[in-house]
Protein backbone atom coordinates (compact mmCIF):
# COMPACT_ATOMS: atom_id res chain seq x y z
CA UNK A 1 0.00 0.00 0.00
CA UNK A 2 1.07 3.33 -0.95
CA UNK A 3 0.52 6.45 1.36
CA UNK A 4 1.24 9.96 0.74
CA UNK A 5 1.52 12.27 3.39
CA UNK A 6 3.80 15.06 2.32
CA UNK A 7 1.45 17.49 0.67
CA UNK A 8 3.24 20.10 2.32
CA UNK A 9 6.13 19.66 0.41
CA UNK A 10 4.11 19.01 -3.07
CA UNK A 11 0.69 17.89 -3.90
CA UNK A 12 -0.24 15.29 -6.95
CA UNK A 13 -1.60 17.13 -9.94
CA UNK A 14 -5.21 16.99 -10.89
CA UNK A 15 -6.39 14.90 -14.55
CA UNK A 16 -8.12 18.17 -15.39
CA UNK A 17 -4.61 20.39 -14.45
CA UNK A 18 -2.48 17.73 -16.86
CA UNK A 19 -5.28 17.84 -19.17
CA UNK A 20 -4.88 21.94 -19.64
CA UNK A 21 -1.61 21.60 -19.36
CA UNK A 22 -1.07 19.26 -21.69
CA UNK A 23 -3.31 20.74 -24.48
CA UNK A 24 -1.47 24.32 -24.14
CA UNK A 25 1.72 22.29 -24.31
CA UNK A 26 0.59 20.31 -27.28
CA UNK A 27 -2.42 22.43 -29.37
CA UNK A 28 -2.48 25.91 -27.75
CA UNK A 29 1.28 26.03 -27.80
CA UNK A 30 1.62 29.85 -28.87
CA UNK A 31 3.85 32.93 -27.52
CA UNK A 32 1.36 35.20 -25.70
CA UNK A 33 3.43 38.45 -26.90
CA UNK A 34 2.87 36.79 -30.67
CA UNK A 35 0.12 39.09 -32.21
CA UNK A 36 -1.10 35.83 -35.24
CA UNK A 37 -3.52 34.19 -33.81
CA UNK A 38 -1.80 31.21 -32.08
CA UNK A 39 -0.64 34.26 -29.97
CA UNK A 40 -3.83 35.47 -29.50
CA UNK A 41 -5.47 31.88 -28.25
CA UNK A 42 -1.90 32.16 -25.47
CA UNK A 43 -2.83 35.15 -24.31
CA UNK A 44 -6.47 34.59 -23.61
CA UNK A 45 -5.37 31.94 -21.36
CA UNK A 46 -3.72 33.89 -19.80
CA UNK A 47 -6.44 36.56 -19.20
CA UNK A 48 -8.77 33.56 -18.12
CA UNK A 49 -6.76 32.20 -15.31
CA UNK A 50 -6.15 36.27 -13.71
CA UNK A 51 -9.83 36.29 -13.81
CA UNK A 52 -10.15 32.74 -11.90
CA UNK A 53 -7.76 33.58 -9.47
CA UNK A 54 -9.02 37.04 -8.69
CA UNK A 55 -12.29 35.65 -8.33
CA UNK A 56 -10.91 33.44 -5.30
CA UNK A 57 -9.52 36.51 -3.46
CA UNK A 58 -12.16 39.15 -4.77
CA UNK A 59 -9.08 41.26 -6.32
CA UNK A 60 -8.64 42.67 -9.21
CA UNK A 61 -7.78 40.95 -12.51
CA UNK A 62 -4.56 43.35 -13.13
CA UNK A 63 -3.21 42.66 -9.27
CA UNK A 64 -2.30 38.80 -10.22
CA UNK A 65 1.08 38.41 -11.44
CA UNK A 66 2.63 35.08 -12.16
CA UNK A 67 6.01 34.21 -11.07
CA UNK A 68 7.99 30.78 -11.14
CA UNK A 69 6.49 29.62 -7.48
CA UNK A 70 5.95 30.79 -4.18
CA UNK A 71 10.02 31.46 -3.79
CA UNK A 72 10.12 34.15 -6.65
CA UNK A 73 7.20 35.74 -5.33
CA UNK A 74 7.73 35.86 -1.58
CA UNK A 75 11.48 37.68 -3.09
CA UNK A 76 10.13 39.51 -5.35
CA UNK A 77 7.71 40.80 -2.71
CA UNK A 78 9.89 42.01 0.17
CA UNK A 79 12.79 42.95 -2.18
CA UNK A 80 11.12 44.74 -4.78
CA UNK A 81 9.26 46.38 -2.08
CA UNK A 82 11.70 47.59 0.13
CA UNK A 83 13.64 48.92 -2.25
CA UNK A 84 10.98 51.02 -3.45
CA UNK A 85 9.77 52.42 -0.38
CA UNK A 86 13.50 53.03 1.03
CA UNK A 87 12.84 56.49 1.22
CA UNK A 88 10.21 56.66 3.44
CA UNK A 89 11.96 54.20 6.07
CA UNK A 90 14.48 51.60 6.62
CA UNK A 91 13.20 49.70 9.10
CA UNK A 92 11.07 45.75 8.16
CA UNK A 93 9.58 43.34 10.41
CA UNK A 94 9.25 39.54 10.20
CA UNK A 95 8.79 36.44 12.46
CA UNK A 96 11.46 34.09 13.34
CA UNK A 97 9.97 30.89 11.86
CA UNK A 98 9.24 32.01 8.47
CA UNK A 99 9.98 30.02 5.22
CA UNK A 100 13.55 30.92 3.91
CA UNK A 101 12.53 31.79 0.81
CA UNK A 102 11.33 34.75 3.41
CA UNK A 103 14.13 34.56 5.18
CA UNK A 104 16.66 34.58 3.44
CA UNK A 105 14.95 37.60 1.07
CA UNK A 106 15.55 39.62 4.85
CA UNK A 107 18.65 38.42 5.20
CA UNK A 108 19.54 39.84 1.72
CA UNK A 109 17.80 42.95 2.43
CA UNK A 110 20.07 43.67 6.16
CA UNK A 111 22.77 43.36 3.98
CA UNK A 112 21.75 46.11 1.54
CA UNK A 113 21.58 48.49 4.99
CA UNK A 114 17.50 47.56 5.64
CA UNK A 115 16.75 46.71 9.30
CA UNK A 116 15.17 43.80 10.55
CA UNK A 117 13.62 43.38 13.59
CA UNK A 118 12.49 39.39 14.07
CA UNK A 119 9.20 38.90 16.01
CA UNK A 120 10.01 35.57 18.21
CA UNK A 121 6.70 32.80 18.75
CA UNK A 122 5.29 31.08 21.80
CA UNK A 123 5.71 27.13 21.97
CA UNK A 124 2.70 26.86 19.38
CA UNK A 125 4.79 28.80 16.71
CA UNK A 126 1.93 32.09 17.44
CA UNK A 127 3.88 35.74 17.26
CA UNK A 128 2.73 37.75 20.01
CA UNK A 129 0.64 40.89 18.55
CA UNK A 130 1.82 42.64 21.29
CA UNK A 131 5.32 42.70 20.26
CA UNK A 132 4.37 43.54 16.90
CA UNK A 133 2.61 46.38 17.98
CA UNK A 134 6.22 47.66 19.89
CA UNK A 135 8.42 47.00 16.57
CA UNK A 136 6.19 49.58 14.89
CA UNK A 137 8.42 52.70 14.56
CA UNK A 138 8.08 55.58 12.29
CA UNK A 139 10.91 54.20 10.02
CA UNK A 140 8.74 50.61 9.54
CA UNK A 141 7.62 50.39 5.69
CA UNK A 142 7.28 46.37 5.53
CA UNK A 143 5.64 43.96 7.27
CA UNK A 144 5.90 40.05 6.52
CA UNK A 145 4.02 37.35 8.35
CA UNK A 146 3.07 34.19 6.83
CA UNK A 147 -0.43 32.78 7.22
CA UNK A 148 0.22 29.11 8.15
CA UNK A 149 3.61 28.23 9.10
CA UNK A 150 4.86 25.26 6.89
CA UNK A 151 6.52 23.01 9.14
CA UNK A 152 3.91 22.66 12.05
CA UNK A 153 1.13 24.16 10.77
CA UNK A 154 0.38 26.97 13.22
CA UNK A 155 -1.96 29.65 11.90
CA UNK A 156 -0.60 33.12 12.55
CA UNK A 157 -3.05 35.97 13.65
CA UNK A 158 -2.68 37.49 10.27
CA UNK A 159 -5.71 39.58 9.86
CA UNK A 160 -5.46 41.26 13.61
CA UNK A 161 -1.92 41.66 12.77
CA UNK A 162 -2.98 43.68 9.71
CA UNK A 163 -5.48 45.98 11.89
CA UNK A 164 -2.44 46.68 14.61
CA UNK A 165 0.01 47.59 11.55
CA UNK A 166 -2.75 49.72 9.32
CA UNK A 167 -3.83 51.51 12.48
CA UNK A 168 0.05 52.53 13.49
CA UNK A 169 0.61 53.58 10.15
CA UNK A 170 -2.07 53.04 6.61
CA UNK A 171 1.62 53.10 4.42
CA UNK A 172 3.38 50.27 6.02
CA UNK A 173 3.21 47.66 3.01
CA UNK A 174 1.78 44.02 4.69
CA UNK A 175 3.03 40.82 3.30
CA UNK A 176 1.83 37.48 3.46
CA UNK A 177 3.13 34.00 2.50
CA UNK A 178 0.17 32.47 1.70
CA UNK A 179 1.57 29.22 0.64
CA UNK A 180 0.23 26.65 2.89
CA UNK A 181 -2.80 28.51 3.31
CA UNK A 182 -4.12 29.34 -0.05
CA UNK A 183 -7.20 26.65 -1.50
CA UNK A 184 -7.15 25.86 2.46
CA UNK A 185 -9.11 28.90 3.98
CA UNK A 186 -10.60 32.15 2.23
CA UNK A 187 -8.47 34.81 2.19
CA UNK A 188 -9.88 38.57 0.71
CA UNK A 189 -6.30 40.59 0.87
CA UNK A 190 -8.33 43.80 0.29
CA UNK A 191 -10.85 43.10 3.23
CA UNK A 192 -7.96 41.36 5.90
CA UNK A 193 -5.48 45.18 4.90
CA UNK A 194 -3.14 42.58 3.24
CA UNK A 195 -1.33 44.13 0.07
CA UNK A 196 0.84 41.51 -0.86
CA UNK A 197 0.42 37.88 -1.24
CA UNK A 198 2.30 35.09 -2.48
CA UNK A 199 0.78 31.74 -3.21
CA UNK A 200 2.39 28.56 -5.19
CA UNK A 201 0.85 26.46 -7.51
CA UNK A 202 2.58 23.07 -6.40
CA UNK A 203 1.02 23.28 -3.06
CA UNK A 204 -2.55 22.66 -4.72
CA UNK A 205 -2.97 20.06 -6.70
CA UNK A 206 -1.67 22.67 -9.68
CA UNK A 207 1.77 21.81 -11.79
CA UNK A 208 5.26 22.96 -10.11
CA UNK A 209 7.39 26.17 -11.48
CA UNK A 210 3.91 28.34 -11.38
CA UNK A 211 2.62 30.66 -8.81
CA UNK A 212 1.31 34.16 -8.01
CA UNK A 213 1.86 37.67 -6.54
CA UNK A 214 -1.13 39.44 -5.34
CA UNK A 215 0.27 43.35 -5.66
CA UNK A 216 -2.45 45.84 -4.34
CA UNK A 217 -2.75 48.19 -7.11
CA UNK A 218 -1.44 51.78 -4.90
CA UNK A 219 1.72 49.79 -3.64
CA UNK A 220 4.89 50.67 -4.89
CA UNK A 221 7.27 47.68 -5.56
CA UNK A 222 10.14 47.08 -7.99
CA UNK A 223 10.20 44.65 -10.57
CA UNK A 224 13.39 41.66 -10.14
CA UNK A 225 13.23 40.33 -13.19
CA UNK A 226 14.00 42.71 -16.58
CA UNK A 227 13.22 42.51 -20.21
CA UNK A 228 10.36 41.92 -22.69
CA UNK A 229 8.37 44.49 -20.42
CA UNK A 230 5.86 41.41 -19.96
CA UNK A 231 2.93 41.60 -17.41
CA UNK A 232 2.75 45.82 -17.70
CA UNK A 233 6.85 45.42 -17.30
CA UNK A 234 6.82 44.38 -13.48
CA UNK A 235 7.48 40.09 -14.47
CA UNK A 236 9.59 39.87 -18.00
CA UNK A 237 9.81 37.09 -19.63
CA UNK A 238 8.10 34.61 -22.00
CA UNK A 239 4.39 34.21 -19.79
CA UNK A 240 4.44 30.36 -18.74
CA UNK A 241 0.64 29.44 -20.37
CA UNK A 242 0.60 25.86 -19.57
CA UNK A 243 1.74 26.75 -15.74
CA UNK A 244 -1.00 29.48 -15.33
CA UNK A 245 -3.59 27.57 -17.02
CA UNK A 246 -3.09 25.15 -14.88
CA UNK A 247 -2.72 26.79 -12.11
CA UNK A 248 -6.28 28.67 -12.77
CA UNK A 249 -8.02 24.92 -12.67
CA UNK A 250 -6.39 23.91 -9.15
CA UNK A 251 -7.41 26.94 -7.80
CA UNK A 252 -11.17 27.15 -9.34
CA UNK A 253 -10.92 23.64 -8.02
CA UNK A 254 -9.71 24.33 -4.56
CA UNK A 255 -12.38 26.78 -3.82
CA UNK A 256 -15.19 24.82 -5.32
CA UNK A 257 -16.87 23.15 -1.80
CA UNK A 258 -14.03 24.65 0.31
CA UNK A 259 -15.81 24.68 3.78
CA UNK A 260 -16.49 20.90 3.16
CA UNK A 261 -12.73 20.10 1.90
CA UNK A 262 -11.83 21.87 5.09
CA UNK A 263 -13.75 19.84 6.89
CA UNK A 264 -12.96 16.75 5.91
CA UNK A 265 -9.18 17.41 5.74
CA UNK A 266 -10.11 18.12 9.64
CA UNK A 267 -11.32 15.18 10.41
CA UNK A 268 -8.13 13.57 8.99
CA UNK A 269 -6.25 15.10 11.27
CA UNK A 270 -7.99 14.59 14.21
CA UNK A 271 -8.38 11.06 13.38
CA UNK A 272 -4.94 10.76 12.64
CA UNK A 273 -3.46 13.09 15.73
CA UNK A 274 -6.01 10.66 18.16
CA UNK A 275 -3.94 7.75 17.43
CA UNK A 276 -1.05 9.07 17.67
CA UNK A 277 -1.75 10.26 21.01
CA UNK A 278 -2.45 6.85 21.54
CA UNK A 279 1.17 6.12 21.07
CA UNK A 280 4.24 6.20 23.95
CA UNK A 281 6.54 9.09 24.50
CA UNK A 282 5.13 11.40 21.56
CA UNK A 283 4.59 14.82 21.48
CA UNK A 284 2.54 16.97 18.96
CA UNK A 285 3.58 20.30 17.93
CA UNK A 286 2.11 23.35 17.04
CA UNK A 287 -1.76 23.81 17.38
CA UNK A 288 -3.63 20.99 17.88
CA UNK A 289 -6.48 21.36 20.25
CA UNK A 290 -8.89 19.24 19.38
CA UNK A 291 -11.99 19.02 21.79
CA UNK A 292 -15.20 19.28 21.49
CA UNK A 293 -15.10 23.01 22.49
CA UNK A 294 -12.18 24.36 20.64
CA UNK A 295 -12.99 26.18 17.74
CA UNK A 296 -10.92 25.15 14.64
CA UNK A 297 -8.93 28.25 14.35
CA UNK A 298 -6.87 27.20 17.26
CA UNK A 299 -6.44 23.63 15.71
CA UNK A 300 -4.06 25.12 13.19
CA UNK A 301 -4.33 24.52 9.47
CA UNK A 302 -6.33 21.41 8.24
CA UNK A 303 -4.07 19.43 6.85
CA UNK A 304 -0.25 19.78 8.63
CA UNK A 305 0.17 17.81 11.38
CA UNK A 306 4.00 17.60 13.45
CA UNK A 307 4.85 15.28 15.73
CA UNK A 308 7.80 13.97 18.05
CA UNK A 309 8.62 10.89 18.61
CA UNK A 310 10.74 10.47 21.38
CA UNK A 311 13.38 8.09 21.37
CA UNK A 312 13.83 7.71 17.49
CA UNK A 313 15.65 9.86 14.99
CA UNK A 314 13.35 11.40 12.94
CA UNK A 315 16.00 10.54 9.51
CA UNK A 316 15.79 6.75 10.38
CA UNK A 317 11.83 6.78 11.28
CA UNK A 318 11.01 8.76 8.19
CA UNK A 319 12.95 5.57 6.37
CA UNK A 320 11.35 3.24 8.07
CA UNK A 321 8.18 4.43 7.04
CA UNK A 322 9.22 4.56 3.12
CA UNK A 323 9.98 0.61 3.27
CA UNK A 324 6.26 0.48 4.23
CA UNK A 325 5.39 2.92 1.17
CA UNK A 326 4.33 5.40 3.89
CA UNK A 327 5.91 8.95 2.67
CA UNK A 328 6.43 12.04 5.08
CA UNK A 329 8.88 14.34 5.87
CA UNK A 330 11.04 15.35 8.45
CA UNK A 331 10.97 19.63 8.34
CA UNK A 332 10.44 21.88 5.30
CA UNK A 333 11.21 20.67 1.89
CA UNK A 334 13.08 23.33 0.45
CA UNK A 335 15.62 23.23 2.97
CA UNK A 336 15.86 19.79 3.26
CA UNK A 337 18.69 19.05 1.39
CA UNK A 338 20.99 21.41 3.94
CA UNK A 339 23.00 19.66 6.56
CA UNK A 340 21.50 21.79 9.53
CA UNK A 341 21.34 19.63 12.69
CA UNK A 342 17.35 20.57 13.76
CA UNK A 343 14.99 22.62 12.38
CA UNK A 344 15.44 26.67 12.77
CA UNK A 345 11.51 26.67 13.44
CA UNK A 346 11.31 24.20 16.07
CA UNK A 347 14.25 25.23 17.96
CA UNK A 348 12.60 29.14 17.93
CA UNK A 349 9.34 27.13 19.69
CA UNK A 350 11.82 26.02 22.27
CA UNK A 351 11.30 22.76 22.11
CA UNK A 352 13.91 20.60 24.18
CA UNK A 353 16.70 18.90 21.85
CA UNK A 354 15.18 15.27 22.33
CA UNK A 355 11.90 16.87 20.14
CA UNK A 356 14.20 18.25 18.11
CA UNK A 357 15.85 15.34 16.78
CA UNK A 358 12.56 13.02 16.05
CA UNK A 359 10.40 15.19 14.21
CA UNK A 360 8.18 14.44 11.53
CA UNK A 361 5.77 16.47 9.92
CA UNK A 362 2.67 14.84 8.00
CA UNK A 363 0.58 16.21 5.51
CA UNK A 364 -2.83 15.66 4.22
CA UNK A 365 -4.82 16.26 0.79
CA UNK A 366 -7.91 15.29 -0.22
CA UNK A 367 -6.67 12.46 -2.04
CA UNK A 368 -6.07 11.37 1.27
CA UNK A 369 -8.27 8.75 3.11
CA UNK A 370 -9.15 7.40 6.10
CA UNK A 371 -7.68 3.87 5.40
CA UNK A 372 -4.84 5.59 4.52
CA UNK A 373 -4.32 7.41 7.78
CA UNK A 374 -5.42 4.17 9.98
CA UNK A 375 -2.00 2.15 7.81
CA UNK A 376 0.22 4.90 8.82
CA UNK A 377 -1.22 4.65 12.55
CA UNK A 378 -0.95 0.83 12.21
CA UNK A 379 2.88 1.21 11.30
CA UNK A 380 3.94 3.54 13.75
CA UNK A 381 2.59 1.50 16.34
CA UNK A 382 4.39 -1.48 15.09
CA UNK A 383 7.92 0.12 14.31
CA UNK A 384 8.37 2.42 16.95
CA UNK A 385 9.16 -0.35 19.37
CA UNK A 386 11.56 -1.99 17.67
CA UNK A 387 13.38 1.34 16.51
CA UNK A 388 13.91 2.66 20.44
CA UNK A 389 15.37 -0.69 21.36
CA UNK A 390 17.27 -0.78 18.55
CA UNK A 391 18.92 2.99 19.13
CA UNK A 392 19.15 2.41 22.64
CA UNK A 393 21.07 -0.71 21.99
CA UNK A 394 22.92 1.76 19.27
CA UNK A 395 23.81 4.00 22.13
CA UNK A 396 25.10 2.06 24.05
CA UNK A 397 27.52 0.13 22.31
CA UNK A 398 29.02 3.19 21.30
CA UNK A 399 29.48 4.43 25.18
CA UNK A 400 33.02 4.40 26.77
CA UNK A 401 33.22 2.07 29.92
Amino acid sequence: MEVYLDNSATTRCLDAVADIVGKTMREDFGNPSSRHLKGVQAERYLKEARGEIAKTLKVKEKEIYFTSGGTEADNWALIGAAFANRRAGNHLITTQIEHPAVLQAFAYLEEQGFRVSYLPVDDCGRISLKELEQELTPETILVSVMYVNNEVGTREPVEEAARIIKTYNPQILFHVDAVQAYGKYHIYPQKAGIDLLAVSGHKIHGPKGIGFLYVVEKAKIKPLILGGGQQGGMRSGTDNVPGAAGLAVAAKEAYRGLDTKREILYGLKERFIEGVRALPDVRIQGQAKFTKEAPREECGAPHIVSVSFLGVRSEVLLHALEERGIYVSSGSACSSNKKQAVSPVLAHMGLPKECLESTLRFSFSTFTTAKEIDYCLEQLESLLPVLRKYQRHSSNRGRKI
